[in-house]
């Protein structure tokens, strides 16, 4: 039986810079980026305003794991779940009269219960070989 190496480890990304993956590199890289096109073309108080709020939105994206989940999964959760919610709520939409009319409708089918057939032991061993033959063992072919 030919054997097959299994990866380990595929939920483990790549690092480049010590502990640094190639994800937390390039967010980093964009917002230095974006930080220093604003630094050279924009006043201090943009400078600062985009420090606070882009460079430490890049930090929480790039570093912060909830739930061993990375940051931005965890934001397309939250967004997934506040635009279709899993609660479902029941609204009662029939009148008490529709409801006792439903109630006291008699059933339109009775089904018939079929009887249960028991395994013997000759099925089990044809069923084992079926199996354990990967499906090239058939039942009708079996001349014993």
């Amino acid at each position: 039986m030919q054997q097959f190496v299994v990866p380990q480890f595929i939920d483990v990304e790549d690092k480049i810079f010590g502990p640094i993956t190639t994800r937390q590199f390039l967010i980093l890289l964009v917002a230095g980026l974006i930080t220093f096109l604003v630094y050279r073309f924009a006043d201090f108080t943009s400078l600062i305003l985009t420090l606070v709020l882009l460079d430490g939105g890049a930090l929480i994206v790039a570093f912060v794991k909830i739930n061993g989940q990375t940051f931005h999964y965890f934001l397309l959760n939250v967004l997934q779940t506040t635009r279709k919610p899993r609660l479902r709520i029941w609204s009662k939409s029939m009148s008490n009269e529709e409801l006792n009319y439903l109630r006291n409708e008699k059933p339109a089918e009775v089904v018939e219960k079929m009887e249960r057939k028991t395994a013997g032991a000759g099925h089990i061993r044809d069923l084992s070989l079926v199996v354990n033959t990967g499906g090239f063992y058939r039942i009708e072919d079996d001349n014993f």
